[in-house]
């Protein structure tokens, strides 16, 4: 079963939740990181991994190439990526917090506790995939959070008793 390309614009925090949930384990290289500072906009190519997809009756594990653009960017920052590396990031989640109304701070979350960083005017931005899926060899599998939840359980069924 085929699911249509997508395409989001980001106006508001829960614009840019809906983002962030279709793009939870893209893998993105570093070098697919465009900072246009005279532009003043981000873009980055990323494979997302296509979540609609693969919780069908019937899943399918696909990727999916997409550009995730924000636009009235003020400076781009980060923190444990390499920039002259060719390195593949894992993106988490992408947050907003805004701290001037409507100015804020948009920060994109890789595994490994690498980070970018955008200062943004006001949230402006837009997900669109590019082309058609790819079949990915196996659904992404997150062992720490099943590990904090089983814990999490575990401690409630505790206290319960």
């Amino acid at each position: 079963m085929a699911t249509d390309p997508i395409k989001f614009v980001v106006l508001d925090e829960e614009d840019l939740e809906i983002v962030s949930t279709h793009l939870q384990d893209a893998t993105v290289k570093v070098a697919d990181v465009l900072w246009r500072a005279k532009e003043k906009r981000v873009v980055v190519a990323l494979n997302r991994f296509d979540w609609e997809a693969a919780t069908q009756q019937t899943p399918e594990y696909r990727r999916r190439r997409a550009a995730l653009r924000f636009e009235r960017v003020l400076s781009c920052k980060s923190r444990d990526v390499d920039p002259a590396k060719d390195d593949v990031l894992n993106l988490l989640a992408v947050e907003f917090v805004e701290e001037d109304a409507p100015a804020g701070v948009v920060t994109l979350i890789f595994s490994g506790g690498a980070t970018l960083r955008l200062e943004v005017e006001c949230l402006e931005g837009e997900l669109a995939d590019l082309g058609p899926a790819w079949t990915a060899a196996k659904c992404p599998d997150h062992p720490e959070a099943a590990q904090a939840k089983s814990k999490a359980d575990n401690k409630a069924k505790t206290k319960a008793r």
